[in-house]
Protein backbone atom coordinates (compact mmCIF):
# COMPACT_ATOMS: atom_id res chain seq x y z
CA UNK A 1 0.00 0.00 0.00
CA UNK A 2 1.01 3.56 -0.65
CA UNK A 3 1.67 5.86 2.21
CA UNK A 4 0.39 9.04 0.70
CA UNK A 5 -3.10 7.23 2.03
CA UNK A 6 -5.24 9.64 3.45
CA UNK A 7 -5.93 9.33 7.47
CA UNK A 8 -9.01 8.21 8.17
CA UNK A 9 -11.34 10.53 10.37
CA UNK A 10 -12.79 8.53 13.11
CA UNK A 11 -16.06 9.14 15.04
CA UNK A 12 -17.58 7.85 18.00
CA UNK A 13 -21.32 6.20 17.22
CA UNK A 14 -23.32 9.65 18.38
CA UNK A 15 -20.86 11.36 15.29
CA UNK A 16 -18.43 13.26 17.74
CA UNK A 17 -14.82 13.32 16.16
CA UNK A 18 -12.05 11.06 17.67
CA UNK A 19 -8.80 10.76 16.14
CA UNK A 20 -7.11 10.17 13.04
CA UNK A 21 -6.01 6.97 11.96
CA UNK A 22 -3.72 5.12 9.46
CA UNK A 23 -5.36 3.39 6.59
CA UNK A 24 -3.49 0.01 8.70
CA UNK A 25 -5.89 0.66 11.40
CA UNK A 26 -9.19 1.11 9.65
CA UNK A 27 -8.54 -2.14 7.68
CA UNK A 28 -8.29 -3.62 11.32
CA UNK A 29 -11.75 -2.17 12.16
CA UNK A 30 -13.17 -2.89 8.92
CA UNK A 31 -11.90 -6.56 9.44
CA UNK A 32 -12.92 -7.54 12.95
CA UNK A 33 -16.34 -5.53 12.18
CA UNK A 34 -16.28 -2.34 14.55
CA UNK A 35 -17.25 0.21 12.12
CA UNK A 36 -20.97 1.31 13.07
CA UNK A 37 -21.37 2.98 9.75
CA UNK A 38 -19.20 5.40 7.73
CA UNK A 39 -19.97 8.45 5.55
CA UNK A 40 -17.93 10.96 3.14
CA UNK A 41 -15.99 9.69 -0.06
CA UNK A 42 -14.43 6.46 -0.59
CA UNK A 43 -10.64 7.09 0.87
CA UNK A 44 -9.07 3.74 -0.69
CA UNK A 45 -9.57 0.17 -1.26
CA UNK A 46 -7.41 -2.98 -0.13
CA UNK A 47 -7.22 -6.36 -1.62
CA UNK A 48 -6.50 -9.75 -0.24
CA UNK A 49 -6.27 -13.09 -1.68
CA UNK A 50 -8.25 -15.27 -3.85
CA UNK A 51 -10.52 -17.88 -2.60
CA UNK A 52 -10.22 -21.47 -3.52
CA UNK A 53 -13.97 -22.40 -3.64
CA UNK A 54 -15.09 -18.97 -5.56
CA UNK A 55 -11.86 -17.55 -7.35
CA UNK A 56 -13.19 -14.13 -5.97
CA UNK A 57 -10.35 -11.94 -4.41
CA UNK A 58 -11.25 -10.19 -1.33
CA UNK A 59 -11.12 -6.78 -0.35
CA UNK A 60 -11.72 -3.87 1.92
CA UNK A 61 -13.15 -0.61 1.29
CA UNK A 62 -12.64 2.16 3.65
CA UNK A 63 -14.34 5.89 3.47
CA UNK A 64 -12.85 9.06 5.03
CA UNK A 65 -15.10 8.92 7.83
CA UNK A 66 -15.75 6.01 9.62
CA UNK A 67 -17.80 5.65 13.36
CA UNK A 68 -16.14 3.05 15.65
CA UNK A 69 -18.22 0.93 18.04
CA UNK A 70 -17.56 -0.39 21.14
CA UNK A 71 -16.96 2.02 24.13
CA UNK A 72 -12.88 2.66 23.56
CA UNK A 73 -13.82 5.98 22.26
CA UNK A 74 -16.52 7.34 25.06
CA UNK A 75 -13.28 8.03 27.12
CA UNK A 76 -12.54 10.73 25.22
CA UNK A 77 -14.94 13.45 25.59
CA UNK A 78 -15.63 15.77 22.87
CA UNK A 79 -14.92 19.10 25.10
CA UNK A 80 -11.61 17.30 26.42
CA UNK A 81 -8.71 19.90 25.85
CA UNK A 82 -6.46 18.95 23.15
CA UNK A 83 -2.67 18.64 24.08
CA UNK A 84 -0.57 22.35 23.35
CA UNK A 85 2.28 22.14 21.52
CA UNK A 86 3.95 24.56 19.21
CA UNK A 87 2.52 22.98 15.37
CA UNK A 88 -0.97 23.30 16.84
CA UNK A 89 -0.41 26.95 18.70
CA UNK A 90 0.84 28.51 15.48
CA UNK A 91 -1.80 26.66 13.57
CA UNK A 92 -4.70 28.34 16.14
CA UNK A 93 -3.18 31.82 15.74
CA UNK A 94 -2.60 31.33 12.03
CA UNK A 95 0.85 31.92 12.07
CA UNK A 96 -0.02 35.82 13.18
CA UNK A 97 2.15 37.16 15.95
CA UNK A 98 -0.12 38.25 18.59
CA UNK A 99 1.65 41.26 19.13
CA UNK A 100 2.71 43.14 16.39
CA UNK A 101 0.34 41.40 13.90
CA UNK A 102 2.83 40.37 11.77
CA UNK A 103 2.71 37.31 9.43
CA UNK A 104 5.56 34.49 9.84
CA UNK A 105 7.08 31.23 9.11
CA UNK A 106 7.36 28.47 11.44
CA UNK A 107 11.24 29.29 12.48
CA UNK A 108 10.76 32.69 13.09
CA UNK A 109 7.43 32.01 15.82
CA UNK A 110 8.03 31.35 19.02
CA UNK A 111 5.57 30.66 22.23
CA UNK A 112 4.87 32.99 24.02
CA UNK A 113 3.20 32.87 28.14
CA UNK A 114 0.69 35.74 28.73
CA UNK A 115 1.51 35.60 32.29
CA UNK A 116 5.37 34.24 32.36
CA UNK A 117 6.04 30.73 33.80
CA UNK A 118 8.47 32.47 35.57
CA UNK A 119 6.20 34.32 37.61
CA UNK A 120 3.77 31.38 37.96
CA UNK A 121 1.84 31.52 34.71
CA UNK A 122 1.11 27.52 33.27
CA UNK A 123 1.60 25.94 30.17
CA UNK A 124 -2.28 25.98 28.90
CA UNK A 125 -3.83 27.24 25.92
CA UNK A 126 -5.38 30.72 27.55
CA UNK A 127 -2.12 31.30 28.47
CA UNK A 128 -0.03 31.31 24.95
CA UNK A 129 0.14 33.19 22.13
CA UNK A 130 1.94 33.00 18.89
CA UNK A 131 4.58 35.56 18.84
CA UNK A 132 7.92 36.19 16.70
CA UNK A 133 11.25 36.27 18.45
CA UNK A 134 11.27 40.06 18.38
CA UNK A 135 8.18 40.36 20.40
CA UNK A 136 8.85 37.55 22.18
CA UNK A 137 12.51 39.30 23.39
CA UNK A 138 11.01 42.54 23.65
CA UNK A 139 8.09 41.18 26.23
CA UNK A 140 10.75 38.92 27.88
CA UNK A 141 9.37 38.19 31.94
CA UNK A 142 7.02 40.85 31.92
CA UNK A 143 3.19 40.90 31.17
CA UNK A 144 1.81 42.20 28.31
CA UNK A 145 0.72 45.50 30.21
CA UNK A 146 4.18 45.89 31.82
CA UNK A 147 5.61 45.39 28.57
CA UNK A 148 3.38 48.24 27.38
CA UNK A 149 2.72 45.65 24.24
CA UNK A 150 -1.00 44.72 23.37
CA UNK A 151 -3.01 41.50 22.79
CA UNK A 152 -4.43 41.95 19.02
CA UNK A 153 -6.55 38.39 19.64
CA UNK A 154 -7.06 36.55 22.66
CA UNK A 155 -6.16 33.25 23.16
CA UNK A 156 -8.82 30.15 23.03
CA UNK A 157 -8.86 26.74 23.82
CA UNK A 158 -9.42 24.70 20.36
CA UNK A 159 -11.91 22.27 20.91
CA UNK A 160 -11.38 18.39 19.69
CA UNK A 161 -13.01 19.21 15.97
CA UNK A 162 -10.59 22.37 15.64
CA UNK A 163 -7.90 20.04 17.47
CA UNK A 164 -7.94 17.61 14.59
CA UNK A 165 -8.25 20.25 11.79
CA UNK A 166 -4.98 21.43 13.30
CA UNK A 167 -3.37 17.92 13.73
CA UNK A 168 -3.62 17.21 10.17
CA UNK A 169 -2.15 18.79 7.19
CA UNK A 170 -3.84 16.25 4.46
CA UNK A 171 -7.14 16.85 5.19
CA UNK A 172 -10.48 15.80 2.68
CA UNK A 173 -12.65 18.09 1.41
CA UNK A 174 -15.37 15.45 2.80
CA UNK A 175 -13.77 15.56 6.09
CA UNK A 176 -12.79 19.32 6.48
CA UNK A 177 -16.79 20.21 5.72
CA UNK A 178 -17.62 17.39 8.72
CA UNK A 179 -15.32 19.28 11.08
CA UNK A 180 -15.92 22.11 10.08
CA UNK A 181 -19.67 21.87 11.99
CA UNK A 182 -18.27 21.38 14.76
CA UNK A 183 -16.02 23.91 15.66
CA UNK A 184 -17.00 26.79 17.76
CA UNK A 185 -18.41 30.11 16.01
CA UNK A 186 -15.28 31.88 17.70
CA UNK A 187 -12.32 29.76 15.98
CA UNK A 188 -10.16 31.38 13.69
CA UNK A 189 -10.56 28.64 11.18
CA UNK A 190 -13.48 30.32 10.51
CA UNK A 191 -11.61 32.26 8.05
CA UNK A 192 -9.48 29.31 6.58
CA UNK A 193 -9.85 29.10 2.89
Amino acid sequence: MNRSLPLILTLDTHGVPHRWITWQQAVWYYAKERVAWEMGREAFTVWGGRSHLTGERSSITSNSIIAIKGKALAFKGFNSVPPLNNRELFHRDKYICGFCSGHFSHYKLTCDHIMPMSRGGRDTWMNVVTACRACNQKKGSRTPEEAHMQLIYAPYVPNRAEFLILANRRILADQMEFLKQHVSANSRLHTVS
